[in-house]
C-alpha cells in the first residue's frame, strides 16, 4: 500500500503525522539518555559505597576471619557490578544516544524537503488552475459582447431609418467581438488542456512520489525505533552473564564463611598463653613480722595490679618513664599503633607473632635492598667500563645512601633477633600474671629478675618491685640510657637499674652524676631520631662521646645545650667520626676499648688525640 494512492489527498495530515513521528524518536532519545544518566549515577553511587566499607588501615589485622574477607570478597564484586553498569551507560551512549540523534536529524532535514516539494508542486498547480480560472472569465466576457454586437447589428439591419453607413459600422463591430470571443474560447480550450494535465501529472506523479517518500522516512523512523530497543536490550544481554558470574562470586563469598575456623582465629590471635593463676595461700600473720606483713600487702596489691594487653584491667596500664625521659628503655618507645617496641605489653604468643612477623619484614626489606645495592655495583662497574654510559661518581651517593640504609635494617633486624631470642627463654609460668605475685618461701622473700631467675633477699629495706627487672634488662637496648656500660666513668648509672624502680607507675628519683665525656666526634651523616633514647644530629655537628660502641652499633653522646644544659642520647656509630682523648688508654683498658682501638684506624699525630673511625666490620665483630 502507497501513500501516495491511497492519500493522494490528505497532504496537511501526512505533514502533521510525519512531524509527531520525529517527535516521538526525540521523545525516545531522552528517555534513553535519562536511563544513561541513572545507570551513571547508579554506578557511581556503587563505587562510592564500595569505598566507603572497605576496611581502613586499622582493621587489616581483621582481615584473617572469613567473614571479613566474604565481605572483602562482595565489596569486590560489587565493585566489579559496578563496572558493568558503567560499561552499559557507555554503550547506550555510543550504540544507542548518537544513532537517535543522526537518525532525527536526518528524518527532519528529508522531511523538510519533502515538504518543501510537495509546497513547490501545490504552488505550480494553484498557478495553473487560477490561469484557466482567468481564461475561461476572459471567454464568458467576450462571448457576451460578441452576443450583445450580433444583437446590434440585426436591429441596425432592420431598421431603415439608419444610414447603410451606420449597419456596416455595427457589422464590423460584430465581426470584431465575434473575434474576440472565439480567440477568448480558444484560450479558454488552451488553459484548460494544460490545467487538466498538470492536474493529472500532479496527482497522479509527483505529489504520490513526495508522499512516498514521506512514507520511506516514516517506515525508517518506525524502523529505527525497533533497532534501537533491540540494540538496548542486547546491551543489557551481553553484560548479564557478567552480573551472574558476580552474583556467583557474591553467593561463593557468602558459602566461604567458616564460624568455626573464625573461633579458632579468635583463640589464635588472643590467648596469651598464661596459665590460670593458682590458688592464693592462706597467710597467717601472727607467724609474720610486722615489715614481712607489710611486704605481703604490698606484694598482693602489685599482683592484682600486674597486667597485660588484652585482659579485663588493661585499662589501668600505664607507661613507665625512664630517669630524664630520655633515657629510659627502648622497650617503652612506642610504635605507630600504640605498642611498644618490642611488644613487650603483649603476651607471650602475641608477642612472638608479632615478633616473627617484624623479622620476617626487615629480612625482606633487607633482601630488596641488597638487590637495590648490587644493582648499583653493576651499574658503576659498567660505568667505570664505559665512561660515556654514565658518571660512576652518580651512583656513588646513591650506593652510599643503599648502604646506609642495609646497614640499619641488619641494626634493627639484630634488634628484633633479640627480642625474640629473649621472648622465647623466658618460661611460660614465669610470664604470666600470677608468677608475678611477690611469694615468700621459708620467710623470706623472692623477687623474678628479667632473666627468669630470683634472688632470694634476706636483708631488710632491700625489697625490690617485681617489675623493675624490666630496666635491669635495658641494658643490652641499643637505645637504652641505663645500661651497665663498662666504659663508663664510676658514677654513671651502672649497674642494676632495679635500685632505681620502685612499683608500677614511679622511680625512686636519685641523683644522677653527670657521666665525664670520654672524647668527642663528628657526624659524618644527618640522623634523625625515630625511637626513645636516641637523638637527631645534623651533619658535620660536634658531639661529645660518654660511652663508647658496646657492639651493638650504638654511641652514647652528650649535645651541649645553652638553655637546658645538655641533651644525651644514643646514635648510630657508623654515622659518626669518633676522637678519643689519649687517657683513654690509660684509663680503660676493657676488651671493648683495646678491639676498638685495635681494628681502628690512626688519623694524623699519634701521639695527639687518638681518632677512631669505626668500621662496619668492627661493629659485626662486637
Amino acid at each position: 500500500m502507497s501513500w501516495g494512492i491511497e492519500l493522494w489527498d490528505q497532504y496537511e495530515n501526512l505533514s502533521i503525522h510525519t512531524n509527531k513521528g520525529i517527535e516521538f524518536l526525540d521523545k525516545y532519545g531522552n528517555f534513553i539518555r535519562d536511563r544513561l544518566a541513572i545507570e551513571s549515577e547508579y554506578a557511581a553511587k556503587l563505587r562510592r559505597l564500595v569505598k566507603n566499607y572497605q576496611p581502613k588501615k586499622k582493621e587489616e589485622e581483621d582481615n584473617e576471619f572469613s567473614s571479613w574477607q566474604a565481605f572483602r570478597n562482595v565489596l569486590k564484586e560489587i565493585g566489579d557490578l559496578a563496572g558493568q553498569r558503567e560499561v552499559v551507560a557507555e554503550s547506550l551512549q555510543l550504540q544507542i544516544i548518537q544513532a537517535v540523534t543522526l537518525l532525527s536529524k536526518t528524518l527532519r532535514e528529508e522531511r523538510k524537503k519533502c515538504l518543501n516539494d510537495g509546497t513547490t508542486l501545490q504552488q505550480n498547480l494553484n498557478y495553473q488552475l487560477g490561469a484557466l480560472e482567468r481564461a475561461k472569465r476572459n471567454y464568458e466576457k467576450a462571448y457576451r459582447d460578441s452576443e450583445k454586437a450580433i444583437e446590434s447589428y440585426k436591429k441596425a439591419d432592420m431598421d431603415f431609418n439608419l444610414s447603410r453607413a451606420e449597419v456596416e459600422r455595427h457589422k464590423n463591430v460584430m465581426t470584431q467581438k465575434i473575434q474576440q470571443s472565439d480567440d477568448a474560447k480558444n484560450e479558454y480550450a488552451n488553459q484548460l488542456q494544460k490545467t487538466n494535465n498538470l492536474q493529472q501529472q500532479h496527482y497522479n506523479v509527483m505529489l504520490p512520489a513526495v508522499f512516498n517518500r514521506l512514507q520511506e522516512l516514516d517506515e525508517k523512523r518506525t524502523r529505527g525505533i525497533r533497532e534501537f530497543i533491540v540494540g538496548a536490550a542486547k546491551v543489557e544481554s551481553e553484560v548479564a552473564p557478567i552480573i551472574a558470574i558476580c552474583m556467583q562470586g557474591i553467593v561463593k563469598a557468602g558459602e566461604s564463611i567458616n564460624e568455626k575456623e573464625d573461633s579458632f582465629k579468635v583463640i589464635e590471635r588472643y590467648q596469651s598463653g598464661f596459665t590460670p593463676p593458682i590458688d592464693i595461700p592462706f597467710e597467717d600473720l601472727s607467724k609474720q613480722d610486722h615489715d614481712t606483713s607489710q611486704d605481703s600487702h604490698y606484694s598482693n596489691m602489685q599482683s592484682n595490679h600486674l597486667t597485660m594487653k588484652g585482659t579485663m584491667s588493661a585499662n589501668k596500664l600505664k607507661k613507665r618513664v625512664g630517669i630524664f625521659n630520655i633515657f629510659g628503655s627502648n622497650k617503652n618507645s612506642l610504635t605507630a599503633d600504640g605498642q611498644k617496641e618490642d611488644f613487650s605489653d603483649l603476651p607471650p604468643n602475641q608477642r612472638r607473632k608479632k615478633l616473627q612477623a617484624k623479622i620476617a619484614e626487615l629480612q625482606q626489606k633487607i633482601s630488596q635492598e641488597t638487590a637495590a645495592r648490587d644493582g648499583l655495583m653493576k651499574m658503576k662497574v659498567v660505568y667505570e667500563a664505559n665512561s660515556s654510559l654514565g658518571n660512576p661518581m652518580t651512583v656513588e651517593g646513591q650506593l652510599n645512601e643503599s648502604e646506609h640504609k642495609l646497614e640499619k635494617l641488619k641494626i634493627d633486624l639484630k634488634k628484633y633477633q633479640g627480642y625474640l631470642e629473649k621472648a622465647n627463654q623466658v618460661p611460660m609460668a614465669n610470664n604470666s600474671p600470677q608468677a608475678n605475685r611477690n611469694t615468700f618461701q621459708n620467710g623470706h622473700r623472692t623477687s623474678r629478675h628479667s632473666n627468669g631467675s630470683t634472688e632470694d633477699n634476706n636483708d631488710e629495706g632491700d625489697d625490690q618491685p617485681d617489675d623493675a627487672g624490666s630496666l635491669s634488662s635495658s641494658s643490652a637496648s641499643p637505645e637504652s640510657g641505663l645500661g651497665t656500660s663498662h666504659t663508663s666513668l664510676p658514677g654513671s648509672g651502672q649497674g642494676s637499674a632495679n635500685e632505681n624502680a620502685i612499683g608500677e607507675d614511679a622511680y625512686f628519683e636519685t641523683e644522677i652524676e653527670a657521666l665525664q665525656p670520654l672524647g668527642t666526634c663528628r657526624a659524618l651523616y644527618p640522623f634523625e631520631a625515630t625511637s626513645e633514647g636516641s637523638i637527631p644530629m645534623n651533619e658535620g655537628e660536634e658531639l661529645q662521646v660518654i660511652e663508647i660502641d658496646q657492639g651493638d652499633g650504638w654511641t652514647r653522646v652528650r649535645r651541649m645545650n645553652g638553655s637546658n644544659g645538655w641533651d644525651e642520647g644514643f646514635v648510630p656509630t657508623s654515622y659518626i667520626e669518633c676522637t678519643f682523648f689519649k687517657t683513654l688508654q690509660e684509663k680503660k683498658s676493657t676488651s671493648v676499648v683495646q678491639k676498638a682501638i685495635a681494628s681502628s684506624k690512626l688519623v694524623g699525630n699519634e701521639t695527639d688525640d687518638i681518632k677512631i673511625i669505626y668500621s662496619k666490620e668492627w661493629c659485626k665483630s662486637e
